[in-house]
Order: structure tokens, then sequence, then C-alpha cells
């Protein structure tokens, strides 16, 4: 006969995978029966049955399960629920003369002479006769052997020693799980649900797997003839293991020879694995377990099987793999250190778990706590420690919740780390572990902490609402971060500072009450790929000498500037998009430097980029774009150079100087400003060279209010209003600029301002090409005037500039040609453009010097008025604006216009506001 076995017969048709198809079926009442054939079956299964049909004071023992409803309700003539009894055989009969069996020799039973009992009436009766319920009833109280051995009798007893039901009455006895617990391999353990659990029988091919574990139960009595071994604690269950060196499980089994047939179909994998040890709920505290052999500890019992298991230790670590633990593994339960408040003994190297050199434990879904207000909740040290620690729950310690230490490793997974007092992690001193999916939260300090050369791996993990960090970074440590979420930080997301490393790449970093990500104190790390937004204040700050590599992030959102360098910094930041922030996009103070490449900046609500207080950044081929105000602003000593960027579509000017800033301006394009292309005020200074300025809604570069910038080899056009505005003091040296068609002057220059032009071609503009007014002088040298609307060189009254070798030439002077053909200027100019030539005033019209009158329009609509001269200037003609009293006889309709604007409109300067 085959040994008994946890495996069904292979004659058993596989039943339903629906809910309930784990259950015997209901056979067709009109379906026919075929005899059951028989098994060859051993001696003792019949004398095993035969005891079991008197009743529960058979082998069934006490704590058995309770017997099922339906086999007291078992009479004559009723037809069970399950209903597999065969048909009795068409030949058999009463037995003859001879007392012999009428059966075939084939399927005749053997005769038991000694009891004088005709066995074959009673194994007919078994096999064909026997209510379902009362079968049922007799299974129930067998052992998971007994009853292997009787599913191999025939093929009813076989379907119904395998209904589900009796199974999980079964398991949940013995192991006490609420759902079945599989264990695929070595050092794994996964709870299924029944009904997707691919085996016939979950409960059953649970209990197979299962089969080789010893117990820890205290005070439990088990069936009388399980073979399944009990001990009263822990640590005589792993003094068991080692007498039987350790691997196999302690299952003992009588089935006969062969190579323990029992036990290869109870774990495929018994013989490789190592041993298993069950703890069934209860509080364990005496017991101080230093592990350094193969032996797998999991938890038992019904519920939360985590919560009912309970190690706990006053002193000492309570639960230690050493050297030798390579396929360790402690699961589902929870492990405390409480230390005696009034004791006087050192805490800082006692942990609730610890894991020591040269081994690789397992540890799953455990809960730990820990009261210690030193060390930490779990400590991993020291080189070739490499274990792994996953689903577990380290919250609410005293302490740190994880500290890796000393060159270990190690892989931990979809553990919870939250509330504890100082850091969720620390990993110092070389340590390298994986941290995947952890749970890092609502840390009273720190959430993950690498220092003093610390290093690690961690993905996806989910890090918010700690105290100080999310993630700091100390003292030459260097981790790489990648794909987690880090945010909702009492004060910043990332913290690299005193020479810290680490690559952060592909995370989310947002809603942090301070900076996103802070660089201090020659760190020098690198910020790749994440998503930056959303925070309290900036998005990335750089201070302190900090370093960094910033690339590809996309940063916006943040109630600062989305990244700020100060105090000597000199980060790379190139290739990020920067938009969209409460404040400005890059902000460079306090003497900051760094290199500014290849970055998109656009529709942040302050400046694009600011650079102050003797700063000196690089910044080259960014595109800087549809701002609030302006693109790229210089002032109080800020300088730097700026080159082949795109500056364009801000609401005020492309770029602003001021204040003593000096920077190199060259190789850009700066067009679409609504305020001008580029403006320097309040002494700025600046080399602005080689550039293209164009298209932009006021003057393409504006000097005023002692200012002296140099412009060199620059292309000024296009713009909708003047080229080059300079007034109110302004200076300037001007060379080998092409100007051309601007809607107003090529060159404006008013009110005291003395530039010097020198080889400039000023060409095709729709008014004059220079302009002088309003007290204003200029040295003008060897330049080339030509094609404009207006006139070459238009200089105002009492204007006397320095001119050496110019060539004003083929100009249209439209005035002088509207002026002899008797037109009102108006004609000509409308009210968007200022010719220059005399004007008069009306002392019968009242007229105020505010108000402008071409000659034609004195001669005409003025004849015979009380009228002066006032003086030769650039205007528009007011009586052909319509603005006066009487109309205008030489021009059309009137248009609404109040006042002569004798200068262009004077540009927006941008507010300095501090920032720290």
């Amino acid at each position: 006969m085959p040994s008994a076995s946890f495996s069904s017969s292979r004659s058993y048709v596989r039943r339903s995978r629906r809910k309930g198809g784990h259950r015997i079926p209901l056979p067709s009442r009109t379906q026919s029966s075929e005899p059951c054939e028989s098994v060859p079956c051993p001696n003792n299964v019949t004398g095993m049955a035969a005891i079991a049909c008197a009743g529960p004071s058979g082998s069934g023992g006490g704590g058995s399960p309770p017997v099922p409803a339906a086999a007291a309700a078992t009479t004559a003539g009723h037809h069970s629920p399950y209903d597999l009894r065969r048909k009795s055989p068409p030949a058999y009969h009463e037995p003859g003369p001879s007392g012999a069996c009428s059966l075939p020799a084939r399927k005749r039973p053997r005769t038991s002479l000694s009891q004088g009992v005709d066995v074959c009436n009673v194994s007919q009766y078994l096999q064909y006769e026997l209510p379902d319920e009362v079968l049922l009833c007799i299974l129930s109280h067998l052992t998971e052997r007994d009853l292997c051995r009787v599913a191999q009798v025939c093929k009813r007893f076989n379907t119904i020693a395998n209904d589900t039901e009796l199974w999980k009455r079964l398991y949940q006895s013995v192991f006490e799980y609420d759902t079945p617990l599989m264990h695929p391999a070595p050092c794994q353990f996964e709870f299924v649900v029944s009904d997707d659990c691919d085996a016939d029988n979950p409960w059953k091919e649970s209990f197979r797997q299962l089969y080789y574990g010893i117990h820890v139960r205290p005070n439990h009595r088990p069936k009388k003839d399980s073979r399944i071994k009990h001990f009263n604690t822990i640590r005589a269950a792993l003094e068991y293991v080692e007498e039987r060196g350790g691997a196999g499980g302690g299952t003992a089994c009588t089935c006969g020879p062969a190579a323990c047939a029992c036990r290869r179909a109870a774990a495929p994998h018994a013989h490789a694995a190592p041993a298993l040890v069950f703890v069934h709920a209860g509080l364990y505290q005496e017991e101080c377990l230093a592990i350094e052999t193969d032996v797998q500890l999991i938890g038992c019992g019904s519920g939360n099987v985590a919560e009912s298991v309970v190690l706990e230790r006053e002193a000492e670590s309570t639960l230690t793999f050493g050297e030798g633990a390579n396929r360790a593994y402690a699961g589902h339960m929870t492990l405390k250190f409480s230390p005696d408040a009034t004791s006087t003994m050192q805490h800082h190297k006692h942990y609730c778990l610890e894991v020591a050199d040269n081994c690789s434990p397992t540890v799953d879904h455990c809960i730990i706590r820990s009261a210690s207000v030193v060390g930490a909740a779990v400590c991993v040290s020291g080189a070739g420690a490499n274990p792994v620690i996953k689903h577990c729950d380290i919250s609410d310690c005293e302490n740190v919740g994880l500290y890796v230490t000393d060159y270990a490793q190690g892989a931990y997974q979809d553990n919870e780390i939250s509330r504890n007092a100082l850091a969720g992690i620390w990993v110092k001193n070389f340590a390298n572990p994986i941290m995947r999916r952890n749970h890092i939260h609502h840390g009273r300090d720190v959430g993950i902490f690498t220092f003093e050369n610390g290093l690690g791996y961690f993905e996806a993990n989910d890090i918010h609402n700690n105290r100080i960090a999310g993630f700091e970074v100390k003292a030459g440590a260097n981790p790489t971060v990648v794909h987690c979420e880090i945010h909702h930080g009492q004060t910043g997301g990332i913290y690299v500072h005193e020479s810290g490393l680490g690559q952060f790449i592909d995370n989310k970093i947002h809603s942090n009450n301070f900076a996103g990500v802070w660089i201090t104190s020659n760190s020098n790390p690198t910020i790749r790929r994440n998503e930056i937004y959303n925070g309290h204040q900036g998005g990335v700050y750089i201070f302190g000498e900090g370093r960094g590599l910033i690339e590809h992030n996309n940063i916006y959102g943040n109630a600062l500037a989305g990244i700020q360098i100060r105090t000597n910094s000199d980060p790379i930041v190139r290739h990020n998009k920067i938009h969209h922030g409460q404040h400005g996009g890059i902000y460079v103070h306090e003497k900051g430097q760094g290199l500014i490449e290849e970055n998109e900046v656009y529709a942040n609500t302050l400046a694009g980029v600011w650079i102050t207080t003797g700063s000196t950044p690089v910044l080259r081929r960014n595109r800087i774009h549809s701002g609030k105000q302006v693109g790229v602003y210089f002032y109080d000593n800020g300088h730097g150079k700026l080159e082949d960027n795109d500056i364009f579509n801000h609401l005020y000017s492309g770029v602003q100087i001021r204040t003593g800033s000096n920077p190199v301006i060259r190789g850009n394009k700066i067009w679409g400003g609504q305020n001008g292309g580029v403006l320097v005020y309040n002494g700025g200074l600046g080399l602005l060279e080689q550039n293209e300025i164009f298209d932009n809604a006021m003057a393409g570069v504006w000097i005023k209010t002692d200012s002296n910038p140099t412009l060199k080899r620059n292309k000024i056009f296009d713009g909708r209003d003047g080229g080059i505005c300079i007034f109110n003091g302004g200076k300037g040296v001007l060379e080998e600029n092409d100007i051309f068609r601007n809607a107003q002057a090529g060159v404006l220059i008013s009110t005291q301002s003395h530039p010097v032009l020198r080889r400039n071609r000023i060409f095709d503009g729709l008014a004059a090409g220079v302009e002088i007014t309003n007290n204003a002088t200029a040295t003008l040298e060897q330049n080339q005037i030509f094609n404009n609307r207006f006139g070459g060189l238009c200089l105002a009254s009492g204007v006397t500039p320095l001119l050496r070798c110019n060539k004003i030439f083929n100009n249209q002077d439209a005035v002088e040609k509207a002026v002899n053909g008797g037109q009102c200027l108006y004609k000509i100019s409308s009210y968007t453009s200022f010719p220059m030539h005399d004007f008069y005033r009306c002392q019968t019209c009242n007229t105020t010097d505010r108000n402008a009158i071409c000659v034609n329009c004195i001669k005409t609509c003025h004849s015979g008025h009380d009228v002066e001269f006032i003086r030769h200037d650039r205007f528009f003609c007011d009586c052909g604006a319509g603005t006066l009293s009487n109309q205008c006889q030489l021009q059309g309709e009137p248009t609404q216009d109040t006042d002569t604007l004798y200068d262009s409109a004077a540009p927006m300067e941008s507010h300095t506001l501090m920032v720290n």
C-alpha cells in the first residue's frame, strides 16, 4: 500500500473554482451510481474506522473539534446533502452456508479470524452504506495522518476526506489562523483568500506546507495520536531544534521506509528548509532569544496574529540574530523592549531587534516597540549583516526607529515607520541598505538621516510630516534616493550639509514648510528629474558655500524663489523648468555664483532671475519668458554673465540693471517686453554685446539716471517705440551697433544726458535717426545715419553736440516735406510719434506749454491770433489732434488725446524685495 500522503487521488475530478467549489458536489438523483471501487487498504485503517464508529471515545481523544450538526440529523430514508454513497453491488447477497462472501474474489475483503467477525460485511457497510453525515462525524475526530490514510481507501472516502470545511476545522485547531497561510519556500509565508487560491483545498494545502513545523503553545494538550510537537517555551523549542541539527523540522514520522514519504508529501522543501517554530498567542517575557542558527519563528493565532504574540524584554535585546542565522526568519509577532525606569543599566546597545555580523535573517510582519530613550528599536550592524525586514511596524518608539551602521546592508521593504522620538531611520558608517516602499511619517525628528559616510539606496518611500527634514544627509554620506515622495515636512524636504553628497532622482518633493531642498556647507549632491513644488518657502535653497548639480527638475508653485543661491555657493543648474512661482524664478545674492544653463524659467510672479549683492553667476542658453515682472534683474552690485539666452514676453523689461550692477550681457535675444528690452538706471553699468533686441513694446534699450553701460555690436530693431532712449542724466558708450526699423527715433537723447556714439549704423527708422533734446548733449563719431523717415540728425533748440566724421544721407525728411506742402504735422505723426520742428503756442486760444501747434496750423487755424514761438523740438500737433477748443482746419476728425508727450513713456522699474 502507498504511504499516507496529503496529496489527493489523481482519479478525483478537479472541483469548480467558484465560491463553494471546494464542497462536495451533490449528485443528480437520476444519475446512475456505480459501485465504489475499493483501494487496497492497510489493516489499521479498518480497525481505526470501526473504532471511530463507536463515537468520540475512540481515537479522537480530548480536544476534538465539534461534531457536524448534519450527523445528528441522520435518519432512515433521509437523503444526505453529500449523498455520495453508491448502490450496493448487484452481486452482493447474504453469506452462503459456508459463511463465504459472494463478492467476486478481486473485491472480497479479508476476514478477521482472530475476532470472529465477518470483515466483508463491515467493510461493505463502511464503503457503501454508512451515511455521509456519520462518516464526516467520524473523520472530524481523526488526526491529519489518519485522515490522509482514509482518503486512500476508495473514491467515496477520498471525496469526503478532502472536504474543505473538514480540513478548515482541523487546520484551525492546530494553527489557529483565520485564513490559510501558504509557505511556498523557506522564509516565505503568505495568507491567501480561500476563493483566490489555486489549490482545490487551500486549508489542506496550507496544512501540507506547514506540517513539518513544531509549536510553542503553553499548557496546550494536543490530540492523543498527533505527531505534532508542542512546547511551553520558545527556548525549549529552539533547544529541541538544535538537538536535531536545525533544518527539517520536528514532526515525527512512522509511515515506513522509502525516505519518509509522509514528510516528502507534507512539504517538498521541508528537508532543505530551516526548522519551523510556530509561536502561539501569548506574552513571552522571560526569554532572551539569541538565534545563531537557521530557524523560522512565526506567530500563530486568530485575528491580528502579530498583536496576539508578544515577545518582551526589560533588559538586553529582545531578539538577536547572530552569525550563522543565514536563513532564519521571524514573522507575525510583536517585539517589545521596555526597560525598567528604576534600573541603572545602560541601554544604548539594547534593542527590540538586533541583527549582528554575518547573518541574513528575514523579519516579516512584526510590530516593534521600544520604550528606551537611547539607542534604537532595530539595530543592524557589522559587515555581512544583510537582513530582509519587510511589512513591519516600527512606531511610537522613544528613540530611533531603524539604525543601520558599520558596513551593514540588507533589504527593508513595505515597513511602517512613524511617530518615533528621534529619526525614523539612521544610516551611518558605510552602511549600504536598500529601502523600498516604506512609509516614514510623523516622526518627532528627521525622517531618514544618513551621516558619517552612510550610503544606501532608497526607492519609492513615502516620507512626510516629520518635524525636521524628511531626508537629511551629512558628513560625507552618499545615499541614492529615487521615486520617493517627500512632503509636508514641518521644516524642509531634503537637507544636505557638512560635505554631504547623494543622488536624488525622480522624486516628488512638495508642500514642505521650508525649502524643498537645502544644500549648504560644501555639500555637493545631485538633484535630478525631481518634481519640486508647492513649498511654503523656496524650491531649492543653496547657501553657505553649497554646490550641487541641479538638473532636469520641474520646480513650480513655490512661495519663494524656485532656486535660491547665496553666500559663495556655486552649483550647476541646468535643464530645469522653473515656473509659476509666487516669487521669482532664480534668486542669486550675497556673492552667490553658479553655472545656470539651458533652463526654462517662465510665468513667475516676480523676476525670472534676480542677481544682486556681489553675485557673479553665469547664465547661458536659458529661455526666460512670460514673467509678470522682469526677465533678468541685476541690482545692488549684481554682476555675472548673461550669454546666449532667449529672454522674451515679460510684463516689464527683459533685462534691468541698476545700482552699481555691472554684468556682461552677450549674444542674447531679448524681445516681446511690454516695458522695453533692456533698462539700465540708477547708476547701472554693464557690457551689452552682440545681442538681438527687437519687437519690444517700448524702447529696445533705456539708459537713465547716471547709468553708464557699454553697448557694442548689438542689433536693435523692429521696436514698437524707439531703438535706444537715453535721458535723465544717462551716459553710455554705443559702438558699432545696428539700429534700424524702430517706430520712434533710432537714438533719443534727452534731459541732460551725454552718451558717446561711435561707428553705429542707424537706418530705416519710421521717425528720425538721432534726436537730441531737453538740454542734452552727445558725442557722435563716424556714425552712418540714413534712410530714416523724419530725418537723420534732429537737434532741439539749444543743443550743441560734438560731431565728428558722421555720414548722414538719404533720409526721407518727411517733416520738411509736410511743412512745405502746407500739411498739419499731425497728419504724418498722429499721436504715436514726435517729429522735431518749430512749435508755437496761441495766447488767444489760451494754450499752455504742454500744448504744441505746428507752423502750418498757426498760419491757417490760428491766423490773426496772438501766437508765440516756443522752441524747435519733438512734438505732435495738438491742433491737428483735436485737443484744442477750435477744430483744426487742416485735419479730419479729432482724437481723444489731452497732452503732448515730449519723451517716450518712462519705463516701469522693478521693486526690490529683500528675501533671506
